[in-house]
């Protein structure tokens, strides 16, 4: 039977709703997961020291596991509401308030004619001094928004181009992927942090001594294997969050890719835009690795990005820029035959 239809894809009110959700789980998530750090940690330091002597410590009370949840519940908050300036001051940018050069003024414009095709507020404009081309953009709504360009694009990119770049960022605001990305890059630098710093605590301020309670024997196997899920939850906890980091990206870029050329018409000025960044040799000074999954291209390595496949899937943060170019410059035929601007032999870009 072949009269099936394609299922429709997800409207952009449920794509910005799914993004709420998916901010507010991931939250939840992380508050979560330092909640089972600390009582976890609790539950073995009890088992540890429940045969102790009468004199000898006793671990009772569950301070470790309520301080934790709290303190993550409360970096949580923080990053989610800070997290937009400590992104953008992560990367040394500076905010266009009053344009002076030709270039500052041209990026403003561009920007406004974008958010008006966006239908979103104009965000607020930074540069950052970073000589290899690339853009990002920070926030927690459309009204509460950022959009910087590194002086690198703009001294590579023609209008045409800088338009399609703006606009694909335009449409990660739209879509309150901003919020999500913003989060989780807070989120991820948070728990790189405590995963140092207890660390060294754990590591480095062990206790030589030893339990000398009767029972100790008993549970000494079931602490072991606790103890060790435990410490590998503190190892894993950078690498899931970075990996989750990378995977939301991914899935967001085709999107706003899609969304850069709705918004100009004009699909092949972005393909041009990423063929330009790809193979610029510029080094990235500025944008660092915390940010690299809010950036339209990595800024670091795109070994990865460039192969697509199992590794590739997994620890890229983007997706390959090549596929990218294709997509883009297969809407711009597919536009210019609806609009009659090719002959009907034309063979496809």
């Amino acid at each position: 039977m072949s009269g099936e239809s394609a299922t429709p894809g997800p409207t952009l009110f449920q794509q910005q709703d799914a993004n709420r959700h998916r901010t507010t789980l991931l939250v939840v998530c992380f508050v979560l997961f330092f909640a089972w750090l600390g009582f976890g940690g609790d539950y073995i330091y009890y088992l540890a020291t429940l045969h102790n002597l009468p004199y000898e410590t006793h671990h009772t009370f569950p301070w470790f596991g309520i301080l934790l949840t709290v303190v993550a519940a409360w970096i949580a908050w923080y990053g989610y509401s800070t997290g937009p300036e400590k992104v953008l001051w992560s990367t040394g940018a500076h905010e266009i308030t009053d344009p002076a050069t030709d270039q500052e003024k041209q990026l403003v414009n561009v920007v406004e004619e974008m958010a008006i095709a966006a239908g979103i507020p104009r965000p607020r404009i930074w540069i950052v001094d970073d000589p290899a081309p690339n853009a990002f953009a920070t926030g927690t709504d459309p009204q509460h928004a950022h959009i910087a360009v590194t002086q690198g694009l703009l001294d590579l990119m023609s209008r045409d181009e800088l338009q399609g770049v703006v606009a694909h960022e335009l449409g990660h605001i739209k879509n309150f992927d901003v919020r999500l990305m913003t989060t989780l890059a807070a989120l991820v630098g948070v728990v790189l942090l405590i995963r140092d710093g207890t660390g060294r605590f754990f590591w480095g301020g062990r206790s030589g001594g030893r339990s000398r309670g009767k029972g100790e024997g008993d549970l000494g196997a079931l602490v072991v294997v606790l103890l060790v899920i435990w410490i590998l939850s503190w190892i894993l906890a950078p690498i899931i969050t970075q990996m989750l980091a990378m995977a939301v990206s991914r899935k967001r870029e085709y999107l706003a890719d899609a969304m850069s050329a709705q918004f100009t018409r004009n699909p092949t000025a972005l393909a041009n835009a990423l063929q330009k960044i790809e193979t610029s040799d510029a080094p990235a000074t500025h944008l660092k690795a915390g940010a690299a999954h809010l950036c339209i291209c990595d800024p670091l390595d795109r070994k990865l990005n460039d192969h697509p496949g199992t590794l590739g899937d997994v620890m890229a943060s983007h997706p390959p820029i090549e596929m990218r170019i294709i997509r883009l410059k297969g809407m711009g035929y597919a536009q210019a035959k609806a609009e009659g601007h090719l002959p009907p032999d034309t063979p496809r870009a």
